[in-house]
C-alpha cells in the first residue's frame, strides 16, 4: 500500500513538472520565440577546439559583436569550403584572444580579427574580462563539465526557453523596472529578440526583432548609453603605441609559424559610426594600426559593395545583408590571397 501510494506521488510529481515545461515552452513559443544557443563560455571552448584545423580547411574569426552578427557561416562555408571559427566574444576587445592564439605553440591557422573601435583601444579591464573567462574555462574544463555541455547542446537545440539570457529567472526579474540607486550601475536589458545564437556562435537578430521599431529604439538607445556615452578618454601617444606593440608581437607570432592575420572593419550607421569615427579617427588609430603592425585591413568603408550597408540598430548587420557582406568579404579576401593554402591543397590534390 505505501509503495502504491509513493508510485502515485512520483506519477504525479512528474506529470506537473512535464505540464510546467510544456507550458513554458509552448508560452514563449507562441511569442515567436525559437530554440537558440546560450552564448556562453563553453560553446566558446567548444568552437576554440576546432583553430587547430589546418590552415587551408579553416579561418578562425576573432573580434566583439559585430563579426558575430555581419558574417554569414552557412555563406562563408558553402562559398570558400572551409570551416568559419568564430571565437569572437560579445563586449570584449580581441586583443587578449589574439594574444592567446599567439602564445599557443599548436597554433599556425589564419586570422581574421575585427577591430570595433570603442571596445579595442580603451585600456579598460572589463573589456578583457569576458574573453579571459572564456580562455580559462577552455584551458581548465573538466570531463565532466564537457559531458554536462553536451547534454545541455542537445537540450538547448529543442527548447526554447533554456536561453538563460532571455528566460532564466535573473532574466526575468531583470525586466522588472526597477531604479537603480545613487551610484550604482545596472547594465540595461537587451530585447529579447536582438541577438539568437547558433551552435556555430553565429548571432543574428529575430524577424520580430527587425519589425519592431520600438525595440529597434531601445537598442540605439542602450548604444547611445554604453558605447556613445562612455567618458574614457581614448589613449594616445605612450599608451597608444603600447597597444600597437602588443598587437604587433601577437601578429609576428602568428606570422612566424606560418599563420596569417589580418584586420577587418566592419559596418556600423548612423550617430553611432559618427561618434566612432569621431571619437577614434580612422587615420589616428585604424591607419595607424596597420602602419605599426604592418599588416593588410579591410575596411567597410573602403568598397563601394560594403559601404553603404545599413546596421537597423547602427552596430550589426541584419542577417541578409550578412550574406551580402560575407560575399563581398570572400572576394576581397581571394584578391589578397587568403585563400592560397586550399588552392595549393585542391591543385596538389588534381595533379
Amino acid at each position: 500500500m505505501q509503495e502504491s501510494k509513493l508510485l502515485k506521488s512520483g506519477l504525479l510529481a512528474l506529470v506537473l513538472v512535464l505540464s510546467f515545461i510544456v507550458g513554458w515552452e509552448l508560452f514563449w513559443r507562441n511569442r515567436g520565440f525559437q530554440a537558440t544557443f546560450n552564448d556562453d563560455k563553453a560553446l566558446w571552448a567548444n568552437s576554440r577546439k576546432e583553430a587547430y584545423r589546418p590552415q587551408a580547411n579553416a579561418t578562425v574569426f576573432i573580434g566583439s559583436s559585430r563579426i558575430k552578427f555581419d558574417l554569414d557561416i552557412p555563406t562563408w562555408e558553402a562559398t570558400t569550403g572551409e570551416k568559419a571559427v568564430q571565437l569572437s566574444v560579445v563586449g570584449t576587445s580581441p586583443l587578449t584572444l589574439l594574444e592567446e592564439l599567439a602564445n599557443d605553440e599548436n597554433f599556425n591557422g589564419k586570422v581574421v580579427t575585427d577591430i570595433t573601435e570603442v571596445l579595442f583601444f580603451p585600456n579598460n579591464p572589463v573589456f578583457h574580462q569576458s574573453a579571459k573567462e572564456a580562455i580559462d574555462f577552455y584551458k581548465n574544463q573538466t570531463p565532466s563539465e564537457k559531458l554536462s555541455s553536451q547534454v545541455n547542446y542537445a537540450l538547448e537545440s529543442k527548447l526554447a526557453f533554456l536561453e538563460e539570457r532571455r528566460f532564466s529567472l535573473n532574466a526575468l526579474l531583470n525586466e522588472v523596472p526597477l531604479q537603480n540607486r545613487p551610484g550604482v550601475f545596472a547594465m540595461p536589458v537587451f530585447p529579447k529578440g536582438f541577438e539568437w545564437t547558433t551552435y556555430d556562435r553565429q548571432t543574428f537578430m529575430s524577424d520580430m526583432f527587425l519589425s519592431d521599431t520600438n525595440d529597434i529604439n531601445k537598442q540605439t538607445g542602450i548604444w547611445s548609453m554604453l558605447l556613445m556615452g562612455d567618458p574614457t578618454p581614448p589613449p594616445t601617444g605612450a599608451d597608444l603605441t603600447q597597444i600597437f606593440e602588443r598587437v604587433k608581437t601577437s601578429v609576428d607570432k602568428i606570422n612566424n609559424r606560418g599563420g596569417k592575420v589580418i584586420f577587418i572593419r566592419t559596418p556600423s550607421s548612423g550617430p553611432l559610426a559618427e561618434a566612432e569615427e569621431k571619437k577614434y579617427p580612422r587615420n589616428a588609430y585604424w591607419d595607424k594600426l596597420l602602419a605599426h603592425v604592418k599588416t593588410e585591413g579591410i575596411h567597410y568603408r573602403d568598397y563601394a559593395s560594403t559601404k553603404n550597408l545599413e546596421c537597423p540598430e547602427w552596430s550589426h548587420l541584419a542577417i541578409k545583408d550578412a550574406v551580402i557582406y560575407t560575399h563581398e568579404l570572400i572576394s576581397i579576401l581571394r584578391e589578397k590571397n587568403w585563400f592560397a593554402a586550399k588552392e595549393l591543397a585542391l591543385t596538389t590534390t588534381t595533379n
